[in-house]
């Protein structure tokens, strides 16, 4: 039976860290005028990597091996879902790159699902991504390909996270793991080069790749350790359905863009799944934010 806390919390807690993420899309409009879609990508993870170890300090046995293969690994999956994901918006409509990113989700909640209450909530959040997404089926095979790439490391985020989780130093496994990430994806930082040019505001740039990384990525994925501390990987996975519905609420609130009838009813496809599989989580015991 879930506690109350934690049928509220998760929800609000994932609420918050979309919102955050959309800003921090917001921001990276400015950056996709002057660099490249895994240059842009490379300097969020960068920022990240800044903002996580500034923030959690990681002590010396966070850096230890038998931690850092698992934190290392969380990291860079983490960072080839989000240079997949900028290479196939660079590609595809923004719609069908987010309803095929979503098919990772959707694998780990079906993968969870025990119950028809379970199906009926996964069904109702697929059928309200598609809604929201407003999927147009047009762009390159490539693009395709990129877009289920970023799915799979979706889908290995939500996994990888769960169990990083579940050692009860998520925040510090979260800084390490995207500093390996930062090192390792560290060729791309080429594509740069245009922030340099002599005509290029080369610190606003480079700030605004800064203020990305915290926005987009320290933030929202610090929030999903919490939640990921507190339910299941299932659950956690049919709760990313409220990142679109976020999207569309920002957009009403802060540019006046009102819901057409088919996004309005996807929000209540979203918020009908994430109700009826939070009346029921029939996941393994999650572990307590701290804890082990």
């Amino acid at each position: 039976m879930n506690r109350p806390s934690t049928t509220v919390v998760a929800p609000t807690l994932m609420i918050v860290g979309a919102t955050s993420m959309y800003v921090g899309a917001a921001i990276a409009v400015v950056l996709f005028d002057t660099l490249s879609p895994s240059a842009v990508a490379w300097l969020r993870i960068a920022g990240a990597a800044v903002a996580l170890v500034a923030w959690a300090r990681p002590g010396a046995a966070a850096w230890h091996r038998s931690r850092l293969l698992l934190a290392g690994s969380f990291g860079l999956i983490t960072a080839a879902m989000n240079i997949a994901f900028y290479e196939a918006l660079a590609r595809l409509p923004l719609g069908t790159t987010v309803a095929l990113e979503f098919l990772g989700p959707v694998a780990v909640a079906a993968v969870g699902s025990r119950t028809r209450r379970d199906v009926a909530a996964l069904l109702l959040a697929v059928v309200g991504v598609i809604l929201i997404a407003d999927v147009h089926w047009a762009g390159t095979p490539g693009g395709v390909l990129l877009a289920l790439t970023a799915a799979a490391c979706w889908a290995g985020y939500i996994v990888l996270g769960k169990r990083v989780a579940r050692r009860g130093s998520g925040i510090e496994d979260l800084a390490t793991g995207f500093v390996v990430a930062a090192v390792l994806t560290s060729p791309l930082a080429l594509g740069l080069g245009p922030a340099f040019a002599d005509d290029a505001p080369t610190t606003r740039l480079l700030v605004a790749g800064l203020a990305v990384g915290i926005a987009s990525t320290a933030i929202p994925y610090a929030l999903d350790q919490v939640v990921l501390a507190r339910v299941g990987q299932a659950r956690f996975a049919l709760l990313l359905a409220l990142l679109p519905v976020t999207a569309c609420i920002v957009g009403a609130v802060a540019l006046g863009q009102i819901p057409r009838p088919v996004e309005a009813i996807g929000i209540v496809a979203v918020a009908a799944a994430v109700a009826v599989r939070s009346s029921d989580d029939p996941d393994p015991e999650p572990a307590e934010f701290g804890g082990r």
